[in-house]
């Protein structure tokens, strides 16, 4: 069996077991306390919607943006735009969440910035984002150590943070040893053909922009500013949702339900739209805060309708991007 064949049966086995917890979830929780407890919220879904995309949308955007060397910066306005398209990929689309980045280095490139930038751009705020959010989970866990007393986190939360520190200083440490440049080379070689030998100077370029960019201090600590921002104010959507179910609504419970579902969000990524698994980490997490489960659970729908509202408009955006470019090279080809 070929390896995307592998790749396409692991998602379908992950997907499937997704959303058996889901069921299995609203199920124990009580598939009428959880709608009754979602349907109480009326209105302040519709806020949750407008403030994750008024507010954590477009602090990311002024993220990249950040990164971005003047020559090669598409605008703020722009940028917003295509990290909206990224965001409803990697939330929708049954693949991994590094579906959205490609989405959104692929459309920086077609709006004028330098393939080697925009790729570049894009592995780099991937980059800094992880370690950003690492030292979040460890301000989330140290909240919900001093608000709970419960330990029960600490541990397994700060293995895994070690094991993320680890991995993302690796990924950065090879990035600026010219990673790509180094598997151009193995590639050619084993193709052992000349038409393979330009990926090679392609590898080559893409390490030098990387480069440039961690060389620009002030892009990277702007990068690391704003994505901080964007984590601490976005959990300002689950203080809104709090606040709409009737629940003990404050800046702390919110802050740590955010650090904490994303950092399991963030540990289960093979599974499409951590289906069942944000569901579980609602219920677990928001059980140590005092929260019902049938409340925790209608948390988590919430989130999932946000996704769906802003997200639908992203696909049918990006889709149309792709048609017209299609329709765009078929009649520059016919005129031939």
């Amino acid at each position: 069996m070929k390896a995307s064949g592998k790749i396409r049966i692991t998602m379908w086995v992950l997907g499937l077991a997704g959303a058996g917890l889901f069921t299995l979830l609203l199920i124990r929780q009580g598939a009428s306390q959880v709608g009754a407890a979602f349907t109480s919220a009326g209105w302040a879904i519709g806020a949750v919607v407008i403030y994750h995309f008024a507010v954590p949308v477009l602090l990311d955007a002024i993220a990249w943006w950040a990164l971005f060397p003047r020559s090669d910066r598409p605008s703020l306005w722009q940028l917003f735009w295509m990290r909206w398209i990224g965001e409803s990929v990697s939330t929708l689309v049954p693949s991994a969440a590094v579906g959205g980045d490609v989405v959104r280095a692929r459309l920086a490139a077609l709006r004028g910035a330098s393939v080697p930038v925009a790729a570049a751009s894009v592995l780099v705020d991937i980059t800094l984002g992880v370690f950003v959010q690492i030292a979040f989970t460890l301000s989330g866990l140290a909240l919900i150590v001093t608000v709970t007393g419960h330990q029960g986190f600490v541990r397994p939360t700060l293995i895994g943070a070690v094991i993320g520190i680890a991995a993302i200083i690796g990924f950065y440490v090879v990035q600026r040893l010219g990673m790509f440049r180094f598997i151009a080379v193995i590639i050619s070689r084993l193709a052992n053909s000349p038409d393979w030998h330009s990926l090679v100077h392609g590898g080559q370029t893409l390490d030098e922009a990387i480069r440039a960019l961690y060389a620009r201090r002030r892009g990277v600590i702007g990068c690391c500013v704003w994505t901080a921002a964007s984590l601490v104010l976005g959990s300002g959507e689950i203080w809104v949702a709090l606040w709409a179910l009737g629940l003990h609504a404050t800046l702390v419970n919110a802050v740590i339900l955010q650090s904490m579902v994303l950092t399991i969000r963030s540990a289960v990524f093979p599974v499409p739209g951590a289906l069942g698994v944000q569901e579980g980490g609602y219920v677990v997490v928001g059980s140590l805060l005092g929260i019902p489960g049938d409340a925790a659970f209608a948390l988590s729908l919430i989130a999932r309708v946000r996704e769906l509202i802003l997200g639908i408009p992203g696909l049918i955006s990006w889709q149309l991007i792709e048609a017209r470019r299609l329709w765009r090279a078929r009649l520059a080809a016919n005129a031939r």
